[in-house]
């Protein structure tokens, strides 16, 4: 059964594996005693800590192995804006972060910079973003829901010229190379690489403030309290160093197999908007939004015909709120889907994927009742009103596409709705339908959206 999600989890590395195995036999002790066993537990402690810090591209002594990665992101967070409180306690994030850095923010004064339709920030807005109050600034290297890579070395000359440390969420990237920006701080997490879950990164320039916000530890310099798990840091470590031995080719052949893909999945399907930058992106990672079709079904019918892939629908979620990311780049929420290849992906699968995904996506439409593409209409009115309270998207896009037809160019149709997807869906559906969305306003019970026919 193919696996198309290692953006959220990547499989476990044969090498993980192997090192996980010999370190529990000869990592068990701990490493602050001086006996024999602690000896050795050090050992492999200290070398990990080197080879983690020889690919993050800092000093041993600046990192430190946390519990996971958003352990790392928080303690990274606080660390920093404790350690600069004379400054302030101003944050500055982009709107497509991790919810971990968005749930750090929480209860603080921040700004959040908005991103473009590819989910890419402006530096220049970045920098704008900046205060004389601005303690620390945060931005991934790639974003986990459409893969688009963030310009991190042009922001990190802006923070470093301001006077802002810069933390690098790189949990995305790191696995396929370094950082090459002038970053303060930067988080990462094992598994996103094939390491074992439950090992998370922190590195922390020499020079940076930072005043750790656990109680005081002697372990890891005392910014991640505890007993260190030394075979699975081991394991990290270890399976990090392999697959960047691989990096080029693997992300060269993973490119080809992910631009098919792009390639062919709007011309398989109709109706589908292929989200994120075509060019600076993550090798592995293609997120695609379909309309008439809610994400959870799609899913749901992709694995029963055999491959685990994921969304940032609402629908997939438990809070039943559409995905951030893609809310922030004005994109359609609504049935969407997300590939992420592992490493060792094989062609054959791929295809099978693009063979499987049109009647799939079919399937859902037609149990949803959406119309046809193409589908013909005759103008009757000059304007109508279409109820969809209690529904949830994507039925009053649904609806909307059903009755466009039936007023005349100029005509407008009136949706009226509670879910709020259908914020986000009806300017998206407009967007790739030529069709004019005049805004909206308050209604009893929800919202009106009012659409304008053009064609």
């Amino acid at each position: 059964m193919p696996y198309f999600d290692a953006a959220s989890s990547a499989p476990l590395h044969p090498v993980a594996r192997q090192a996980l195995q010999a370190a529990l036999d000869e990592g068990w002790a701990d490493p602050a005693r001086l006996y024999r066993e602690g000896r050795r537990a050090r050992l492999l402690l200290d070398a990990a800590r080197e080879a983690a810090a020889d690919a993050v591209g800092c000093r041993p002594d600046e990192l430190v192995f946390t519990s996971s990665g958003t352990r790392a992101l928080h303690t990274g967070i606080s660390g920093a804006l404790a350690g600069r409180r004379r400054v302030g306690s101003h944050l500055v994030v982009s709107a497509v972060e991790h919810s971990a850095v968005l749930h750090a923010a929480e209860g603080r004064p921040v700004t959040e910079v908005p991103v473009d339709r590819w989910g890419a920030v402006s530096p220049g807005v970045f920098a704008e973003a900046l205060r004389e109050d601005t303690a620390l600034a945060c931005l991934q290297s790639a974003n986990h829901e459409v893969g688009t890579e963030q310009p991190v070395a042009e922001v990190a000359g802006l923070c470093r010229t301001a006077g802002v440390p810069l933390l690098v969420d790189a949990a995305q990237t790191l696995g396929w190379g370094p950082v090459d920006a002038d970053w303060s701080l930067l988080t990462a997490s094992a598994h996103k690489w094939g390491g074992p879950a439950g090992v998370g990164l922190l590195a922390v320039r020499k020079g940076v403030r930072f005043a750790s916000q656990d109680p005081a530890d002697e372990r890891e310099s005392g910014r991640a309290p505890g007993f260190e798990n030394i075979p699975a840091i081991v394991a990290a470590a270890a399976s990090l160093r392999a697959v960047r031995d691989s990096a080029a080719s693997e992300a060269r052949r993973l490119r080809e197999l992910v631009d098919r893909i792009r390639t062919r999945v709007p011309e398989l399907v109709p109706d589908v908007e292929v989200v994120g930058d075509p060019v600076r992106r993550l090798p592995h990672l293609v997120t695609f939004s379909c309309l008439y079709v809610d994400g959870e079904t799609v899913l749901h019918e992709l694995d029963r015909a055999g491959f685990s892939v994921s969304s940032g629908s609402s629908c997939t979620s438990s809070t039943l709120t559409p995905s951030h990311v893609l809310r922030a780049m004005g994109v359609l929420s609504e049935g969407n889907v997300r590939v992420s290849l592992p490493s060792g992906t094989a062609e054959e699968d791929v295809d099978r994927f693009l063979e499987v995904l049109p009647g799939v996506v079919a399937g859902v439409r037609g149990g949803l009742g959406a119309p046809a593409a193409g589908a013909p209409s005759s103008a009757a009115s000059g304007s109508l009103v279409v109820d969809a309270l209690g529904k949830r998207c994507p039925l009053p896009v649904i609806e909307l596409a059903k009755v466009i037809g039936d007023v005349p160019v100029g005509g407008t149709v009136t949706v009226l709705a509670d879910d709020e997807a259908a914020r986000l869906d009806i300017p998206a559906w407009c967007e790739m339908r030529d069709q004019e969305y005049v805004g909206e306003s308050p209604a009893p019970g929800g919202t009106a959206y009012v659409v304008r026919r053009r064609g």
